[in-house]
């Protein structure tokens, strides 16, 4: 399995970030995986963002929930993240990774991250 991330490089403040991961040797609808994004800021350790699973339910980080949309393109194998009113503490590198829940969440295959800095 690999993912791939792709998205713009620089943000401006209060304007909406837009990343896509576009999954290959492998489906998004396999069951009983979900797929999320990470993320991690300059300095700091890992921050989780959001995922959608399988069936396309989803969830997100309480502290991120209120402007931030995960969604899924089956019939492409990818999914986005959309977050709004980006500040520049959203500047990180962010990745999309693999999961699955045998008892506590397990991550098996990542993207390599792509840098994504909020300035104006």
């Amino acid at each position: 399995v690999q993912l791939q991330e792709s998205g713009p490089g620089l943000v401006k403040p209060s304007q909406i970030l837009s990343l896509t991961c576009t999954i290959s040797g492998g489906s998004i609808t396999t069951n009983y995986y979900s797929w999320n994004w990470i993320r991690q800021p300059p300095g700091k350790g890992l921050e989780w963002i959001a995922r959608i699973t399988y069936s396309g339910s989803t969830s997100y980080s309480p502290s991120l929930n209120s402007r931030t949309s995960i969604s899924r393109d089956t019939s492409n194998n990818r999914f986005t993240l959309l977050m709004s009113s980006v500040t520049p503490e959203d500047t990180a590198v962010y990745y999309c990774a693999r999961s699955y829940n045998l008892g506590a969440w397990s991550y098996d295959y990542w993207g390599q991250g792509t840098q994504v800095t909020v300035s104006s």
